[in-house]
């Protein structure tokens, strides 16, 4: 949510700014600005809506001889989406700028306190707020400044501040909200929100952590501690995406662009991690041995939204293969619940982008309880990664369109190599069984690949068809009942189409009352261990007159005598089904939500990465 580009240095910044804040344009915004140092002086530029307005009131200045600047993009929290709320925000004086992310939980009373001393505010943001409390300590300093005023502030943030009484530097500042800064050797430091924006310039990159501030020059960065004011020494990261990644390479959208990555972004999780002749997995980051394996009592699997749908396919893999009981809690509702942990429980969060905010406050939340957090995320460096005892990254790679696609099946793999490598550790699953699932995940990714561009065409005609609708159902079964309300997720998040996913047994509980002849119901029927029931439950909106599809496997021959709307997918190991099926939902999401017109990639309202609670 909201994205923050700095740069000082030798290059024009403006190209920079505005660069940086598109690559950012993912994680969801409703207004932008941009400020440089020209002459001594500030020039700000701010406006509603998409970067292509700002982009036309900055003609003018885009070549400017200009070679410090920040850059912002808002999604609103406090005051509405307008010209006047968004970034950078200014003190009284004009002088001093800030763009922040995050969200500063005291600012009512901090600015009372400062109207009271005469501070004038333009805004009905928070982050104003910061502007003026910094301007109210600031003698000629700016980092000391900047530290005093952060004392006085309860809340989230990531900060960048330019002040014309000290040209020759950027500040940057971080608590609970993900900052990465970039170093480029010919010249030139940067600062941003995410990894996606800097890469064009430079691959070198330092990870700020909480309670860290860095002053940015053109040849040099140094970290301090905000509270300590000590120097800190922070290793030099080489990220190994290039800026080709997040580029759309021929296709007309990134999620669309991203879906077909799947067979490549499952490989790269998996590459390495298991032999197929013999069954083993390897997971040394993991870093607990077989004996404290064997000695968990439970797992507690927490995360949000996609990821969240991918923690409770995962609990039946665990309970399945490893004997553990396993929970799956959605983390704004884990932090706040009376936890029962301690270090027979293993926590596992699962984030794409490893900054999440309720995520990040349950891992420390169970590592405070005594728990040990192995987590999976996507993203090398983040904090979730910094904060957990041992991580799985996914290697998908970047995702650039809000809905998730590739960081989920990734998600889903990597979570299947930790089910095998604990079943591994306690014997709970032969190696005759594991050997074959391991043959089935090696040989998923080219079968993928085959499909998907069939998939694409034989999901043509049914989005055509459905793309007017205003409500659909989603049914599954078993560990396909996740991946049912992924799929309508999906489907609510880009096409704006009400759509709920349901265990299919309890559509009798409530649902089936919708079922009518506008109703559109898709249900996943793999021919697995609870088929007939799913057949049982089609059969119940059949009789209601609803508008069926059915996902299943080729060469069932039932599907077709239920109804015309049927998408045939190749027969796996039972296991890999939410792999494939998942993938086919997605696909349907996106032709629907294109064929409406609306902003796949940048779906509203929505950001890729919820730092704030």
């Amino acid at each position: 949510m909201c994205g923050i580009v700095g740069y000082i240095g030798k290059r024009r910044v403006v190209p920079i700014i505005l660069g940086g804040l598109k690559r950012l344009e993912y994680r969801g915004y409703d207004s932008a600005g941009i400020v440089f140092l020209r002459e001594g002086k500030l020039e700000k530029y701010r406006c509603e809506g998409k970067l292509h307005n700002l982009d036309e009131t900055m003609e003018e200045v885009r070549d400017a001889n200009c070679h410090v600047g920040l850059g912002h993009t808002r999604w609103a929290t406090h005051g509405p989406p307008s010209e006047r709320n968004a970034h950078p925000h200014s003190d009284c004086t004009g002088n001093l700028v800030v763009v922040h992310n995050g969200i500063i939980e005291n600012y009512h009373s901090l600015r009372d306190e400062l109207q009271s001393k005469g501070h004038s505010f333009t805004s009905e943001t928070d982050t104003e707020v910061l502007a003026h409390l910094i301007e109210e300590y600031l003698k000629g300093d700016l980092v000391a400044a900047i530290r005093k005023a952060l004392k006085k502030v309860e809340g989230s943030y990531a900060l960048g501040v330019l002040w014309t009484g000290q040209p020759d530097m950027l500040v940057a500042a971080r608590n609970q909200s993900p900052l990465v800064l970039g170093i480029r050797e010919s010249g030139g430091c940067f600062m941003a929100s995410d990894i996606p924006a800097l890469l064009p310039y430079t691959r070198q990159m330092i990870f700020l952590d909480d309670q860290e501030l860095a002053v940015l020059k053109t040849d040099d960065i140094k970290v301090i501690g905000l509270r300590s004011g000590r120097s800190l020494k922070k290793d030099v990261q080489v990220i190994e995406w290039n800026a080709g990644m997040a580029e759309k390479a021929g296709f007309k959208h990134f999620m669309l662009k991203e879906i077909f990555e799947q067979p490549q972004a499952i490989l790269n999780t998996f590459r390495g991690r298991l032999d197929p002749e013999t069954g083993e997995i390897f997971l040394p980051e993991v870093g607990l041995s077989n004996k404290e394996l064997k000695a968990l009592h439970r797992i507690s699997l927490v995360a949000c939204g996609t990821s969240w749908h991918a923690a409770l396919v995962a609990k039946y893999w665990l309970e399945k293969m490893t004997a553990i009981p396993v929970e799956v809690d959605i983390a704004s509702e884990f932090r706040y619940r009376h936890l029962l942990l301690d270090k027979s429980v293993m926590v596992v969060p699962i984030s794409q982008s490893g900054e999440t905010a309720d995520t990040l406050a349950g891992l420390r939340l169970a590592k405070k309880m005594g728990s040990r957090v192995i987590s999976i995320c996507n993203v090398l460096g983040s904090t979730i990664t910094r904060e957990s005892d041992g991580t799985i990254y996914t290697h998908a790679g970047p995702e650039i369109g809000v809905a998730s696609t590739k960081a989920f099946t990734s998600q889903l793999t990597a979570l299947l190599l930790l089910t095998l490598y604990i079943a591994q550790a306690r014997q709970t699953l032969s190696k005759k069984d594991s050997t074959k699932l391991c043959h089935s995940i090696v040989a998923l990714p080219h079968m993928l690949e085959e499909n998907l561009p069939r998939f694409q065409q034989d999901i043509e005609p049914i989005a055509e068809e459905f793309q007017g609708s205003r409500d659909f159902l989603y049914l599954g079964r078993g560990c396909n009942f996740p991946i049912a309300l992924e799929g309508a997720l999906k489907l609510k998040e880009i096409s704006y189409i009400h759509a709920e996913g349901y265990a299919a047994g309890e559509m009798k509980h409530g649902p089936i009352a919708l079922i009518d002849r506008d109703m559109p119901v898709l249900a996943l029927a793999p021919k697995d261990g609870v088929f007939e029931k799913v057949i049982s439950n089609v059969e119940e909106v059949k009789a209601r007159h609803g508008r069926l599809i059915l996902v299943g496997e080729k060469g069932n021959k039932t599907l077709k005598r239920i109804t015309d709307h049927v998408l045939y997918l190749p027969k796996i190991n039972e296991e890999l089904n939410p792999l494939l099926y998942s993938i086919p939902l997605q696909l349907l999401a996106y032709q629907i939500a294109n064929k409406r017109g609306c902003d796949v990639d940048q779906p509203r309202n929505l950001a890729k990465s919820v730092t704030v609670e």
